[in-house]
């Protein structure tokens, strides 16, 4: 992780992904083409949470439902691309997340 993301705290109920680059070459050393994959896999890796949202009724915080370093599944459109020094990220709400990747 860079030290620019490191930098970053989402507000409320955002997260911050990082995209994982899919495979592109098997350990045999076979070069796989984009074409290969039949599914195009929106998996991403969890680099910064908020705190969460606040409730409507009593203004308790809300936890969060994924936190720093999980790997999650996402929507295939949403969220907003952020490029800062020459890396990649999409900001997401919490709610968009479709799953949570157990190890």
């Amino acid at each position: 992780m860079s030290s620019i993301a490191k930098r970053i705290i989402p507000t409320l109920d955002r997260i911050l992904v990082q995209k994982v680059k899919p495979v592109t070459q098997t350990t045999g050393g076979i070069l796989l083409p984009e074409s290969a994959s039949a599914t195009k896999a929106n998996l991403g890796v969890v680099v910064a949470a908020g705190p969460g949202s606040r409730s409507k009724n009593d203004g308790n915080v809300i936890p969060m439902t994924v936190k720093e370093g999980d790997k999650v599944l996402l929507p295939e459109y949403g969220g907003m691309n952020v490029k800062l020094e020459g890396e990649e990220f999409i900001v997401f709400r919490d709610e968009d997340v479709l799953a949570v990747l157990q190890e």
